[in-house]
Parts: C-alpha cells; structure tokens; sequence
C-alpha cells in the first residue's frame, strides 16, 4: 500500500509542478533521460544478477512477448483503417502493447496475491517486458519515428541502449556475488525510477489533450486492459491447459496498464507524446477498477 501511495502521490505533484511552472518546459526531458540512463540499468544489474528460472518460466516469459505482438499487429491494423498517422499508430502499439509489470505491477501483485507472488513477476517483468522494451520497443519506435532508420540503425540503437547493455552485463555477472555495498548502491539508484517515472508522467498530462486523442485513447485503453488480457486467458487457461498461482499472477500482469518506460521512449522519439502519456496517466487511474475485476475472475484458475 506504500508503494502505491508513492505513486499516485509523485502524479499528482508532476502535474501540481506544471501547473505551478515552478520547473521548465523541458524537465521531463531530463527526468527521462536519468531514467534511462541510470535507474532502469541499475535496477536491471540488480534483479537479472539473482534471477531464479522455474517450471512455469516459458509461459510467464511469453506473455509480453505475445502481448506486445498481438497489440503490433491490431493497431497496425487500425492504423490503416482509420489512416492513422505513424506518429500515433507507433505510440500506440508502444503503449498498448506493454504493461507496468514492475513497478506497478509488483505493488498490485504484493496486494493481491502476497510476497509469494512478486518472484513470478519478476521473471514476467525481466524475461518479458523489459527484454520486449529493449529490442522490439526500440525497433518499433525507430520504425514508426520520422527518418525511417536503417535496419543497421535499429541494431546499433538496441545495442547502444543501456538498460539492455546492462542486462547483458547482469547475465554475465551472474557467477559473481555482488559486494554489500554495491547491491546498496543499485537499489538506492533504483529506487529512484517509479517517483522519477510517475512525476514525469503527471508533468506531462494535460487533460485537454483528450478532447483531441479521445477515439484513440479508448481504443489504446480498451485493448491493453481488456482484449489483450484477455485473449493471454484464453491461449493459457482453455487452449493451453495452464493454471496455478504462478498462472495467475502471470495473467494479472498482462492486465497491467500501459509501461511508464514506453512512454518515455515514445515521448523520446516523438512519437505521439500527448497520446502515449495519456494511455500511462489515465490507464493508471482505470486499472485499480480493472485489476481488481481481473483478480475476481481468476480466482478458480
């Protein structure tokens, strides 16, 4: 409950500090890039370094894997459709395709399910969300960003980017036991993440955008906390057999709202930065109602 009052506590002081104009335009812009740059690497050089793998790690791996690929290829879909421009068909599949597995997630998780469950979130979060962030939502955002990268562009940009540049190093970290000190000192820089992600988000949220973004905030939203989750239930649950905890700790992390860090990549290559933080600010607010019914109807699994 702490942590989710951090949260909502460092969203609604971003927006109290725009609205005060007490910090410039650009802040978020350095917000940003010291999450990218420091918080998001530290946090990965500490969690992958003690990863534990267990039976049920394909399936839990798979699920932001799946997700990110349905949401590519629904609002790819749209896109043309409703001939969308790439901008916002790019933040989009950003968005929607990738949820708050981590630091939203493991708070929700803990509420919901105990301490037990935040092992399986982590294995979610590392092996799923954060390795779809490093090279498909690098790719995607490259794609979708005005200049239309080369393919050698797109590889230097994932190899180049440093929360996926640390999560190599953690892997071959891994034999090496951490100092005390060290492990301290990821964890303070970690920490510093979700306030920094949440007060940059709420800087960044203007209501009036949704006078202009309201068809595609809604079919942003209705798609990452309802069919995506949904269509993840029926390929584990029916199709596939799958249940237990760890089951339905995976499938209440595909219900997550939309990942702060793919906002912030999306706001980095212009993709839409009105819509994307909308889907992050106002996803955040619904999923307290949607989580809460997505636990309900798993109970049974």
């Amino acid at each position: 409950m702490t942590n989710l009052i951090l949260l909502f506590t460092c969203f609604i002081l971003g927006m109290a500090l725009r609205r005060s104009r007490r910090l410039p335009d650009h802040a978020p812009a350095a917000f940003n890039g010291f999450i990218i740059h420091v918080s998001l690497p530290a946090l990965t050089l500490l969690y992958v370094h003690d990863l534990k793998l267990s039976g049920d790690v394909a399936l839990i791996a798979a699920m932001a894997w799946l997700q990110f690929g349905l949401a590519a290829g629904f609002f790819w879909m749209v896109g043309r459709w409703l001939r969308l421009p790439r901008p916002t068909v790019g933040a989009l599949m950003l968005t929607g395709g990738m949820g708050n597995t981590s630091f939203f997630g493991f708070p929700m998780i803990e509420a919901f399910y105990g301490k037990a469950g935040i092992a399986t979130g982590i294995v979610a979060d590392q092996l799923g969300s954060f390795l779809v962030l490093s090279i498909l939502g690098i790719t995607v955002a490259g794609l979708y960003s005005s200049g239309a990268p080369t393919v050698r562009t797109i590889l230097r940009r994932i190899a180049l980017f440093p929360p996926f540049v640390c999560l190599l190093l953690a892997v071959a970290l891994m034999p090496v036991d951490y100092a005390d000190w060290f492990v301290v000192l990821l964890k303070r820089l970690g920490d510093t993440l979700a306030p920094l992600a949440l007060l940059s988000v709420g800087f960044q949220l203007k209501l009036g955008h949704l006078a202009g973004n309201g068809r595609n905030l809604a079919l942003g939203l209705v798609f990452k906390l309802l069919v995506a989750p949904l269509a993840i239930f029926l390929l584990y649950v029916p199709v596939l057999g799958a249940g237990g905890p760890a089951i339905q700790v995976t499938l209440f992390e595909a219900a997550m709202p939309s990942m702060i860090t793919s906002a912030i990549v999306a706001t980095e290559h212009d993709l839409d930065p009105p819509l994307a933080n909308l889907m992050v600010g106002v996803g955040l607010l619904l999923s307290f109602a949607t989580l809460a019914g997505w636990w309900w109807a798993m109970r049974g699994i």
